[in-house]
């Protein structure tokens, strides 16, 4: 699992007004991987897993509002990232 400090190293965040949110976001992104990849997520995560998850987080801090003036696309990147590691239902 992810650390707070990992997260908000990742963020570039460097005061703790807004720890609980982003705990909450840890939470929601690793459910996320674990749902996209059909598994529950190991202790001892695989770095291309952890990443993921990190760009997860990213994107819920920085797309906290719900709404935008702008598209929302889906990022490649975690796709790609997590793709090795997916369980596909047959």
């Amino acid at each position: 699992m992810l650390t707070l400090i990992e997260v908000k190293e990742h963020l570039r965040i460097e005061t703790s007004d807004e720890d609980s949110l982003l705990h909450a976001y840890m939470d929601a992104a690793e459910a996320s991987v674990a749902d996209y990849l059909g598994i529950e997520l190991p202790s001892a995560m695989p770095a291309p897993v952890r990443a993921a998850i990190l760009l997860r987080v990213g994107d819920l801090y920085e797309n906290r509002e719900g709404q935008t003036d702008r598209p929302l696309h889906g990022n490649r990147t975690f796709e790609r990232l997590l793709q090795p590691y997916r369980v596909m239902a047959l």
